[in-house]
């Protein structure tokens, strides 16, 4: 794809480059709203894929052979582009793995399970996704650690009077959303970051909703752990990243053992590769991250800043659009103040119904709670809908967005 010239993105020169785009149900072009679950991808990706696949498929590390030497150093690269695409310092401090869930995983269970116990305090947000939530609550129940909550105000923010107070010298953890996945918020992680490192804590912050976005730098957020995954930027399924601090990284122990993560084994004891092969145990998802390298490529055309202007752009819109209606209810901050996606509610109608119907109209959004049950129990709803946007959306789509919401109120009203 040709870079971009104008501050405005060529949204249909984008499309162009995503052929999903043009099926159509029921008679209707897709419109696709549904990116924060997962982004659609292009075609130079795509052909990564099967570049590899049809020229140099080879096992990494492993061989001396020239296919298993250029799909190394592809791989090891991407490791490279990935890095300083966030701003780490290196290939050492950017561990690929399947998603932002298993990042999550694996420092609760390298580090948590080693250095976790009672008396210790792990501090979450209200609007974790699953993947936090769910991994350090367990992670508390093995260890016997505390973990808390720093409430959500009633404007979707985070109450940060009450984090300041809930982050002591007892915790150890901060582990908090970048990018709120429900309510578009975006949360100060740098700020937390110092109040956690004035306590001598780590801070994991989760950037699925940031990293594909939004220019992102790990080192200005001082973040000690920083994860994304790939299949949310225009990337494969199956591969993400995840960021930390190389001598953090170092003090850690394996997350998995195997092949490809050792340096030396005998039978009574082994030794481990270095940074981040030390947590890549086993066969890779060798094509997808190189695939994941050529997403950024991809994005880096294009200008990450015009991303998030696009993206904010089309949120800001749809929420004005949406609140006009009179009748629908939208979840957290204010249009100008949230990142690319709108959680709302149609007076009457169930946000299962409501999707059902919009794929009628062939618009794809998600209905449910988004992996945060109890964000939306504090909200006081079983359910939301949703509709996120990327960088091939348009306002005409979300004009369809809302006739659609329109078609659905008049059949629930008869």
């Amino acid at each position: 794809m040709e870079s971009q010239q104008s501050d405005a993105l060529d949204v249909e020169r984008i499309r162009e480059d995503f052929p999903i785009l043009q099926r159509e149900f029921n008679g209707n072009q897709v419109v696709y709203l549904d990116n924060a679950a997962t982004t659609q991808t292009p075609e130079p990706v795509i052909e990564s894929i099967s570049d590899y696949y049809r020229n140099y498929n080879a096992n990494v590390h492993r061989g001396i052979h020239q296919l298993s030497q250029e799909a190394s150093i592809a791989y090891e690269e991407a490791h490279d582009k990935l890095a300083e695409f966030i701003g780490a310092n290196g290939r050492e401090e950017m561990v690929f793995t399947k998603n932002t869930t298993e990042s999550e995983n694996l420092v609760a269970y390298a580090w948590g399970l080693n250095e976790l116990g009672p008396g210790d305090e792990v501090v979450l947000s209200e609007m974790e996704h699953h993947a936090s939530l769910v991994t350090w609550q367990q992670l508390g129940k093995k260890t016997g650690a505390d973990v808390k909550y720093i409430p959500v105000t009633d404007e979707g923010y985070l109450d940060m009077e009450a984090a300041e107070k809930l982050i002591t010298d007892d915790t150890k953890m901060v582990s908090v959303v970048h990018v709120s996945n429900t309510l578009g918020t975006t949360n100060p992680v740098g700020e937390l970051a110092d109040i956690a490192h004035d306590h001598d804590s780590y801070i994991f912050v989760d950037g699925a909703q940031a990293v594909p976005n939004r220019p992102v730098d790990v080192q200005a957020i001082d973040a000690d752990f920083y994860a994304f995954s790939g299949h949310k930027m225009v990337g494969p399924t199956g591969i993400g990243g995840l960021y930390g601090k190389e001598h953090v990284l170092e003090e850690m122990e394996p997350y998995l053992y195997g092949g490809d993560m050792i340096r030396k084994v005998t039978y009574d004891d082994s030794t481990w590769e270095d940074l981040p092969w030390k947590f890549e145990a086993g066969t890779p998802n060798i094509a997808q991250g190189i695939a994941l390298a050529a997403a950024v490529d991809y994005l880096e055309d294009i200008g990450m800043e015009r991303v998030q202007r696009h993206e904010e752009q089309l949120a800001e819109y749809a929420y004005d659009r949406l609140t006009e209606e009179g009748d629908v209810e939208i979840y957290g901050p204010p249009a100008d103040d949230r990142g690319g996606l709108v959680s709302f509610n149609v007076d009457g109608v169930h946000a299962h119904d409501l999707s059902s119907i919009l794929n009628d109209h062939a618009v794809a959004i998600r209905a449910g709670d988004h992996c945060t049950q109890p964000l939306h129990d504090k909200l006081g709803i079983a359910a939301s809908a949703r509709a996120s946007f990327y960088i091939y959306n348009t306002r005409e789509e979300i004009d369809k967005l809302v006739d659609a919401v329109d078609d659905a109120r008049q059949l629930f009203a008869q």
